[in-house]
């Protein structure tokens, strides 16, 4: 067994990455960064300017605002100003009334808000807000992690000072690799990790409750009607894909649920949830195997994102995919070397997929990436793996972990830039 120390380091990253969210990230960031900001002048603002790195504008431009029924940053800086508080992080927004959906369409109208790319940094998370009237003014920054504030009214703040969710590396921050995060996921007490299971209880929630409205493009009602049924089966498989489609759908499409985040993506959080989660029900997996196999499924998640990076041009689908994967491997009845034959077959498959924002579409990447961890699954049980004579593919399990990651965070930047150009320069 993993020594006590480690277990409990491990732990406290997984607390600090797997946290609940309303609505997408990115946007909900600002509006927590506005909120903070706003607090800070303790008066309403005449005036708001935003600068935001690449990826925060990407990844914010078209996603729904939960129960505003609009999309984008306007509403979600309004909101964030008029009635966020910082203190609810990536909920901020949950005191939502209509009476205060009114009055921040009023205060877009009255052209208070302006928004502007922020040049010259590297940093791929930056949100900068200044909150002014006629005779005072602050600023707030979020930088390296959503809800950690580096900067607020005249003051430079330490990495944790309001951070819950930093992905800034600093002396208690276990960096992991592939066969730590198997084995403290088999062997940790479960007393220890039985938390994982609010993943199960936030997410599976999601999915039920989108069922109740049309949000997005209703990816998974579509997979759940007969229709379908007469293509995909009424199987595990189409489950699995309906389940988590459906919570990606309401996320992305402004539905008022909450949902648990991995690494800072709510998407990410459901798609390394809820294939396991359906799979260990149909499969009839006892709890504990339950546990572990979700444990299994966010801590492989975030050892990837730990070399990624939190935002990047690679798809979270691919991430939270080899979560997923690696998870309903262990309940297939998989040991280490098929949960390690699982993640070849998923960088084989996976990588490239690029990012192009947070949107109602999301939920079709997310589709792909699950279709692929089944399929990954399926392939590493039956003996299969993708081999080092083939692509990007290493014998060593973390080396092609960090082939991949590598990709992501360097190779596809020239793609991240010509996504966000196209975005932002469409007829």
């Amino acid at each position: 067994m993993i020594e006590k120390n480690d277990r409990e380091r491990i732990i406290a990253l997984i607390h600090r990455e797997v946290v609940p969210a309303i609505g997408c990230t990115e946007p909900m960031a600002v509006a927590l960064c506005t909120a903070r900001c706003a607090e800070e002048l303790g008066k309403r603002p005449q005036r708001i300017e935003v600068f935001l790195s690449a990826n925060i504008l990407k990844n914010a431009m078209g996603v729904g605002i939960p129960g505003t029924g609009m999309i984008g940053l306007p509403i979600a800086i309004a909101l964030g100003a008029l009635i966020g508080k910082s203190e609810y992080q990536l909920e901020v927004l949950r005191d939502l009334t209509p009476s205060a959906l009114e009055e921040g369409k009023q205060f877009i109208n009255e052209k208070r808000i302006g928004i502007h790319l922020k040049e010259g940094i590297q940093e791929k998370l930056y949100i900068e807000v200044k909150c002014s009237t006629d005779d005072d003014s602050t600023t707030a920054i979020i930088s390296g992690g959503h809800t950690n504030f580096v900067y607020v009214g005249e003051s430079s703040l330490a990495p944790s000072t309001f951070s819950s969710s930093s992905n800034l590396e600093g002396e208690d921050e276990i960096q992991l690799n592939m066969r730590l995060v198997y084995d403290f996921s088999m062997t940790a007490p479960l007393e220890e990790i039985r938390f994982i299971l609010t993943t199960r209880d936030y997410n599976m929630k999601a999915a039920n409750e989108a069922i109740k409205g049309n949000y997005g493009h209703n990816l998974g009602k579509t997979i759940d009607r007969p229709l379908s049924k007469g293509i995909f089966g009424n199987s595990i498989f189409s489950h699995i894909i309906a389940k988590t489609a459906s919570a990606c759908d309401a996320r992305m499409g402004g539905a008022m649920i909450p949902v648990m985040s991995n690494s800072g993506s709510g998407n990410q959080g459901i798609c390394a949830t809820n294939p396991v989660a359906v799979f260990a029900q149909e499969n009839e997996n006892t709890e504990e195997e339950l546990i572990r196999a979700l444990m299994l499924s966010h801590l492989t998640a975030i050892y990837i994102k730990q070399s990624l990076g939190r935002l990047s041009a690679l798809c979270g689908c691919v991430v939270a995919g080899i979560g997923s994967s690696v998870g309903i491997t262990m309940l297939m009845g998989g040991d280490y070397n098929h949960v390690c034959r699982s993640v070849k077959n998923m960088i084989a498959n996976l990588t490239g997929m690029i990012c192009d924002g947070a949107k109602p579409s999301c939920s079709l990447k997310i589709a792909s990436g699950v279709s692929t961890a089944v399929l990954s699954a399926l392939l590493s049980m039956e003996g299969k793996c993708v081999t080092s004579a083939e692509g990007i593919v290493d014998d060593c399990v973390d080396k092609s972990i960090h082939n991949l990651t590598s990709i992501g965070a360097d190779a596809m930047n020239m793609t991240d830039e010509m996504v966000l150009n196209i975005m932002t320069n469409k007829c």
